[in-house]
């Protein structure tokens, strides 16, 4: 964990350049020290059907949410999610000065016993490492 999902209007799918975002997202996270770069994982999901505002407009929109691990406290938590707001923002700057974008960004700690995994993908990457 932690898992970063991106819901974004059709009509910004060519300009959003979300695989960019992701590898800022990763970066971030994983220069963080807070989180094991196995557990980090990035996804899109285009909204084919949505309304914004009064939908007069060419209006756009990317909604991010951060889904991490029950455990760190809320300053480590806050500061992660204000660093990674400041990640959103700046890679979306020439979008937003070009067209009516709007972004929203949350973090979501998960439940303590009702979060469940597996992933071998942890013992992998330390197996590289040595």
């Amino acid at each position: 964990m932690p898992h970063f999902i991106a819901e974004y209007t059709d009509n910004i799918e060519q300009q959003a350049d979300l695989p960019g975002l992701f590898e800022k997202v990763h970066a971030s996270l994983g220069d963080s020290g807070v989180f094991p770069l196995g557990g980090i994982r990035s996804r899109g999901v285009r909204l084919d059907t949505w309304r914004m505002a009064d939908g007069k407009h060419d209006y756009a929109f990317v909604h991010m949410t951060l889904k991490v691990g029950h455990g760190r406290d809320l300053a480590t938590r806050q500061q992660v999610a204000e660093r990674l707001f400041a990640v959103i923002t700046q890679h979306f700057d020439e979008l937003q000065a070009q067209r009516l974008l709007a972004l929203s960004f949350e973090m979501i700690e998960l439940h303590e016993q009702l979060n469940f995994k597996q992933n071998n993908v942890h013992a992998f990457l330390n197996a590289q490492v040595g």
